[in-house]
């Protein structure tokens, strides 16, 4: 059987270079099998994708982790159970910032415990919707005393820019990691965040590895789509595509991750995906997964060993590409712009 690479974030908290996402599973992309899906979370811990990611927002999806937690338990043992990493997040709501206090940062983290059925959170990364409302070091410096508690085992971080991620650090919150959209299309960690991770002992996990399908093979070959799209998350990342170069530019891409995955019997998610591993400071991928029909590509991901010619193929492509514009989730923070129109801010009442 295939063992799924680990790393360590810290002594004791060592991840699958691969990781469970759950957003999908939060009601918004169709029908949720509850049954199912708990059996498709043991099947991916079998597999060896032993991390798993949630949000206090995602509707439904800590409940789900919190039954697979405890289904697991019983019947494969507290040391298997002890495997098990669940990287939660804590997404004040927009309307919210400016009059949070410490009892509001406690409750969601108690609400969050209830949900995954555990007396502390292995991860919790914070999020801050608007850097207009200057508060963001005091809530997540209430965090931070539930770390201290032992309510909270580490604090990261998710959608950051540099300069505030180096704030929140030199305010001594030892943060782990921070979570942010990085693929071959949108290299904007590299600007600056990846060099201030390596600096003070930070990982970056990475979303958006495939663009929300996008980087895979039902693109290859076809026309540029026009008009709304399916889902916002289709939408968002057809944005950056632009961004990135167009759509010839992308299609170039795509034949080149095509020839890639030839070489090595697979398909262009998974190279896509992979490539990402080979990023300075990333620690592991997050996959997108409804269900376990691609176990075992989300398996290969943190398996396939891309050669020096693989990387030069995406780096020829990736020369005449643009990187977005400005540091991380820099585009997405403008509520009025293009990006950030689409996000919806308000959730935590709805979860």
């Amino acid at each position: 059987m295939t063992t799924v690479p680990t790393i360590a974030l810290r002594p004791g908290h060592e991840i699958s270079r691969v990781i469970r996402g759950g957003w999908q599973l939060a009601g918004g992309h169709g029908p949720v099998d509850r049954a199912q899906t708990i059996a498709d979370m043991v099947a991916f811990a079998e597999a060896g994708i032993v991390t798993f990611d949630c949000a206090d927002i995602y509707t439904g999806v800590e409940e789900m982790i919190g039954a697979f937690r405890a289904e697991y338990g019983r019947t494969h043992g507290a040391a298997a159970l002890a495997r098990i990493k669940v990287h939660t997040k804590l997404v004040p709501d927009l309307e919210d910032l400016a009059t949070l206090d410490r009892a509001y940062i406690r409750r969601i983290v108690e609400t969050s415990l209830k949900r995954l059925r555990t007396e502390r959170l292995d991860l919790v990364q914070f999020h801050w919707w608007d850097y207009a409302v200057p508060r963001y070091l005091d809530a997540v410096g209430w965090l931070d005393e539930l770390r201290r508690e032992g309510k909270v085992a580490h604090v990261g971080g998710t959608n950051f820019d540099t300069a505030r991620t180096l704030e929140i650090i030199g305010a001594g919150v030892p943060l782990v990691s921070m979570q942010v959209q990085y693929s071959l299309i949108d290299a904007r960690p590299e600007r600056l965040l990846a060099k201030a991770a390596l600096a003070h002992d930070m990982w970056i996990l990475a979303y958006g590895s495939v663009a929300g399908g996008f980087l895979g093979d039902r693109w290859l070959g076809q026309p540029e789509p026009v008009g709304e799209l399916e889902n916002r998350s289709l939408t968002k990342y057809k944005l950056i595509i632009d961004d990135f170069g167009g759509w010839d530019l992308f299609q170039a891409l795509l034949r080149a991750l095509r020839a890639i995955a030839d070489r090595h019997g697979t398909d262009i998610a998974t190279v896509a995906s992979a490539a990402m591993l080979d990023r300075p400071a990333v620690a592991a991928v997050i996959v997108g997964a409804r269900n376990r029909s691609h176990l075992a590509r989300n398996v290969q991901v943190a398996t396939l060993a891309l050669t020096a010619a693989d990387r030069a193929e995406i780096a020829a492509v990736l020369a005449q590409a643009t990187v977005p514009e400005g540091d991380t989730y820099t585009l997405e923070r403008d509520r009025n712009g293009r990006h950030g129109q689409i996000i919806k801010y308000n959730l935590n009442k709805a979860s």
